[in-house]
């Protein structure tokens, strides 16, 4: 017992009642020890019970009715029963998660208890309560002090096993029933397991436990809607540029939260401005954030001018060999996880051997500081130029032909993984006929202000409709990278599931479950696809310590309600969501 925890009960000796039978005696058996842990152990789940179940009454009958009552928390000390029956009705906790339920007795009639807690309400915390419980002359236990403190954001999370679930690793394994341990933020066993004292066990039979999901493209440099790209639908005059790039960078948390909501858990952000870089170590410290690994600025022939900002860039041009040498420079100085070229440029363009060129140039520099070089290249020429200057990653589809034998060895020979981006273009037909489909997304995962942008797009004045020949022309060119993907897939390179989340109504978050269904589309199993969106996701983004359930592994997985095998849709029912061995609740995750 803690010096703490004695002095809590020294203070409390003089609330107990008449001292039983076993204390006049001057023994305190064992049994009698036991007995009095199990009943007070109980009252204290109750009380907690009484909590989640929004129940007054009930939360009152389980404390003491003394002016000696003590409560203590972040608004200071608060004594007498009548305060706390004065309180306000209705001032519930969004969320209360609370586990490792500990009751020590310390004399006939009084136990010393603690919890850990996560409360939800505003915003999120997480802490150690306790409770001194005082038996009564009726038989029934009442809390006669109570106290929260919350924890330090680097305190260490407590351990966790998932016991009973059915276990999907994602290294494309046969799934098996069993446990997983969660200690110290890593996965500490997986399979059959023991179990320590220090272990709070949760039932997940009749769950599925998978890795977390990764997406490997997305940009936190855009919205997910029209403000974020101006060069798409011009709203400048409502939605100043600048002021939308300045709310990015200071709010990155409301992504955040989508991305765990729709059991993603880390991000590589393949573009953007600067400061990007910084969301990695930031996001990394954290439980409440997926991971992030950032490209930064885009190397590229033309940068969009209304995506031009004064001091800052997120598109570097390729004006000449030097000033490539030098962006590319500039890009591996800071540790960025990729040198990216977007190589937006036409075959038939009398410049194009020079852009080839300044691509080798990119690559050399990016080689020289061990840097993936990745690439966005969506026709077949650009794909091939990409991949023999060394493309560890192609952020997006050959559309414009079927991939062909030479594409394929050129894919294995540099080690390249695939990134399909099967959805993003819909998301800007949606924008251009002013008609938003939320169908099959999990709005409750969007922040807020993306949402109400969201649903804001039909209201927008009319536009240019998409023309029916280029509708035709994007029907095509979505038949022709589903083939390629089925074509690369079976030929053994690497996929690796990305959404280009950012885009104009490809929203951060729950536009995986679009993408994923469209892999499906292509001919992949929910396996094959859940391994691109786990261990390759991972291994693309340059991550071996994520994206499989693997003792040594981060803690990072997913509960769900539903088999993934039997339906890739299935991924959308989650039920708890861990990072770095904190579990959350959907219920926390979601904006309601």
């Amino acid at each position: 017992m803690t010096r703490r925890t004695q002095l809590l009960a020294a203070a409390l000796l003089a609330l107990a009642p008449a001292a039983p039978a076993r204390a006049q005696t001057g023994t305190y058996t064992a049994a009698a020890r036991a007995a009095d842990s199990a009943a007070a152990l109980a009252a204290f789940r109750s009380n907690i019970g009484a909590i989640h179940g929004r129940d007054r009454a009930a939360y009152l009958r389980h404390y003491l009715q003394s002016p000696r009552l003590a409560r203590t928390g972040p608004g200071g000390v608060q004594w007498g029963y009548a305060g706390l029956a004065g309180g306000d009705p209705d001032s519930w906790p969004d969320t209360l998660v609370a586990t490792h339920f500990e009751v020590v007795p310390v004399a006939p009639g009084v136990a010393y208890g603690a919890y850990r807690y996560r409360v939800v309400q505003g915003g999120s915390s997480r802490g150690v309560s306790e409770r001194v419980l005082v038996k009564q002359p009726d038989g029934t236990w009442k809390v006669a002090v109570s106290t929260a403190f919350g924890s330090p954001g680097d305190a260490p999370v407590p351990a966790f096993a998932l016991t009973g679930a059915t276990l999907v690793d994602g290294t494309g394994a046969a799934p098996r029933v069993g446990t997983v341990v969660m200690r110290d933020g890593k996965v500490a066993c997986v399979g059959r397991c023991e179990l320590g004292p220090d272990v709070e066990t949760i039932d997940a039979r009749g769950k599925w436990i998978v890795p977390g999901l990764v997406d490997a493209h997305v940009h936190y440099s855009q919205t997910g809607w029209a403000d974020g790209r101006p060069d798409a639908l011009d709203l400048r005059d409502r939605f100043p540029y600048d002021s939308t790039v300045a709310d990015l960078e200071r709010n990155p948390e409301r992504f955040y939260r989508s991305w765990l909501c729709s059991g993603v858990t880390a991000t590589f952000d393949v573009g953007g401005y600067p400061w990007t870089w910084g969301l990695r170590a930031r996001a990394e410290r954290s439980t409440s954030a997926p991971h992030v690994a950032a490209a930064g600025p885009l190397l590229t022939p033309f940068a969009p001018p209304q995506l031009l900002l004064p001091g800052t860039q997120q598109f570097m041009r390729m004006e000449s060999d030097s000033v490539t040498r030098a962006a590319a420079r500039f890009v591996t100085s800071w540790g960025a996880d990729a040198v990216k070229v977007w190589m937006v440029v036409d075959a038939s363009a009398p410049d194009t051997a020079t852009w080839v060129a300044r691509l080798g140039i990119a690559a050399r520099e990016a080689r020289a500081a061990r840097t993936p070089l990745i690439v966005h290249a969506t026709n077949l020429w650009a794909a091939k130029h990409a991949l023999r200057a060394g493309a560890k990653l192609l952020v997006h589809s050959v559309d414009d032909a079927p991939v062909d034998e030479e594409f394929l060895r050129l894919a294995k020979e540099a080690g390249a993984f695939y990134n399909p981006t099967l959805t993003v273009r819909d998301g800007y037909v949606q924008l251009a006929d002013r008609r938003f489909n939320a169908e099959g997304l999990e709005m409750e995962c969007v922040d807020p202000a993306t949402r109400r942008k969201a649903y804001l797009t039909d209201s927008l004045p009319a536009g240019t409709p998409v023309p029916a020949a280029a509708r035709e022309r994007l029907a095509r060119g979505y038949r022709t990278m589903l083939a390629n993907l089925k074509r690369v897939h079976d030929a053994g390179i690497p996929v690796a599931m990305g959404t280009d989340a950012g885009n104009p109504l490809t929203l951060h978050g729950p536009s995986v479950y679009r993408e994923m269904e469209a892999m499906v589309e292509a001919g992949m199993t929910p396996m094959q696809v859940l391994v691109a969106a786990t261990r390759n996701g991972a291994r693309a983004m340059g991550r071996t310590d994520i994206g499989t359930l693997e003792p040594g592994k981060l803690a990072d997985l997913v509960v769900l309600d539903a088999d993934p095998l039997a339906s890739i849709g299935n991924l959308r029912r989650v039920a708890l969501v861990a990072r770095g061995g904190e579990l959350w609740t959907r219920r926390e995750l979601e904006y309601r």
